[in-house]
């Protein structure tokens, strides 16, 4: 009889280990094309071994007023408080994912009281009766992991996990690079308000000497209004810079997790760009952004949640026990004659369960599918922002030498012109235009150095760079 035992149970070891042959959860590997996907405009930039996203943003920034905000905005900012609170969820659920390889145990104490119904077969004879049992139960639970379940189940919550974690550094990359631009925004306004309070105040000094030249009958009203109007203009300039002033403090103190109020800050002459602009090479892209790694980490989950999917199919092998004390007498509960067990080896193979185990494999497979074409999705649109930052910077770092000479120029005619409309060598309209053109000129120079400004940041956020 032992030997018929030990030969069942060897049989059916041996057929779990062949259905297990043709089934293993399968181990993640990275879909072996997208490194095609991250790739930079050759014509744009040269593959480089070094990469800006190595440097961390204290060294990166050098402004010491902006980097004090940067370390408020980490501190502060509810966007990074919500990131840190998921990546608390997701690892609580990592911790209970390792937990499932142990077993279910439950003990306590248990009263039941019955009393039996005079009106059935039994209770004709006897009568109604009645009943108190008392027990102290423990019960015991286990399921082996033949197929991998429990592992895949492990694994995906890690994935979870490090996706959280994953996020959390987007979230600081992306805090980091909006702080910088905002406060660039801030000190370009600036620039720009000095440009037109200047303007506005040699506006002043040539309408006085307009309506001296008409007294003297040299111009018409005409000019006089031109003239006029022209300051008008840029006093409704200054109007305008001076809302986006108070917007841009307003857009960056929420930043830094507090209410409006007035931000200080340096000016745009003292900003100096990181002197190594490298980019590195393509492949490096997939391992320092962290929005790229944050997506592949979820097609690992999905990845996992098919193996789940595919263990369903094959039987399980569960351990069942109960076991404890149980009397009708309190004072007898803990006799030795009240000693009672109860153990379940099962082993069961799903037959019919209303399609749902092929249904929960069909959506794995959609969202497996999903997620990967999320992490190409991603990859592609962190090279396409590669490439666009270094555009912009270049032609930026291209365009500031071209608008200053633009206005320089143009302050020079205003100059000449004037001195030639003084002795009548000249007519009101080309001096109108100069002045119109001149300050033009300047507030385009400062936008292409805040273009430059912004453009650095785009392409340190767009290599990975700002978590560390």
């Amino acid at each position: 009889m032992k030997k018929f035992r030990i030969l069942k149970v060897s049989l059916i070891a041996f057929g779990l280990f062949s259905i297990q042959s043709c089934f293993v959860a399968k181990d993640y590997t990275r879909p072996g094309d997208v490194q095609k996907e991250a790739q930079f405009r050759t014509d744009i930039v040269a593959s480089q071994d070094q990469t800006i996203a190595d440097v961390s943003w204290q060294e990166f920034f050098s402004d010491p007023t902006l980097k004090a905000y940067i370390t408020k905005g980490l501190q502060n900012n509810l966007d990074i408080r919500t990131a840190l609170q998921n990546i608390a969820v997701t690892e609580a659920y990592v911790k209970q994912g390792k937990a499932g390889y142990l077993p279910t145990l439950s003990v306590g104490p248990g009263y039941t009281y019955t009393k039996t119904s005079a009106n059935t077969q039994f209770g004709r004879i006897t009568g109604s009766q009645s009943l108190s049992q008392y027990d102290v139960t423990g019960n015991f639970s286990w399921e082996a992991d033949i197929w991998g379940k429990i592992r895949s189940n492990y694994r995906g919550a890690t994935a979870n996990y490090l996706q959280t974690v994953e996020a959390h550094k987007a979230v600081q990359t992306n805090i980091v690079s909006t702080i910088a631009n905002t406060y660039y925004q801030l000190i370009a306004l600036d620039e720009q308000k000095k440009a037109i309070v200047k303007t506005i105040g040699f506006r002043e000094q040539s309408l006085e000497t307009i309506k001296a030249l008409k007294e003297a009958g040299n111009v018409t009203q005409v000019a006089v209004n031109q003239t006029e109007a022209q300051l008008f203009n840029a006093k409704a300039l200054l109007v305008d810079v001076d809302a986006n002033i108070k917007l841009n403090e307003n857009v960056l103190s929420v930043l830094l997790g507090e209410t409006p109020q007035v931000i200080e800050r340096g000016t745009i002459e003292n900003q100096q760009i990181y002197s190594s602009l490298g980019v590195g090479l393509p492949a490096q892209i997939l391992e320092n952004r962290p929005d790229v790694k944050a997506a592949e980490f979820a097609l690992v989950n999905a990845f996992e949640n098919v193996n789940i999917a595919n263990a369903n199919f094959y039987p399980s092998l569960s351990l069942t026990a109960t076991g404890g004390l149980q009397g009708i007498d309190i004072d007898k509960l803990f006799d030795a004659q009240s000693l009672f067990a109860n153990v379940v080896a099962r082993l069961a193979q799903p037959i019919l369960q209303k399609r749902q185990i092929k249904t929960a494999k069909e959506v794995a497979l959609a969202n497996e599918e999903k997620a990967l074409l999320a992490y190409k999705q991603t990859i592609l649109t962190a090279s396409k922002e590669v490439s666009d930052a270094l555009a912009r910077y270049e032609a930026a770092d291209q365009k500031i030498p071209l608008k200053d000479k633009e206005a320089e120029l143009y302050n020079q005619s205003i100059e000449y012109s004037e001195e030639l409309l003084a002795y009548g060598m000249a007519n009101y309209l080309e001096v109108i235009t100069a002045r119109e053109a001149a300050l033009n000129a300047e507030l385009n120079a400062i936008n292409a150095r805040l273009t430059k400004l912004n453009s650095v940041v785009e392409l340190y956020r767009s290599v990975g760079g700002g978590w560390k």
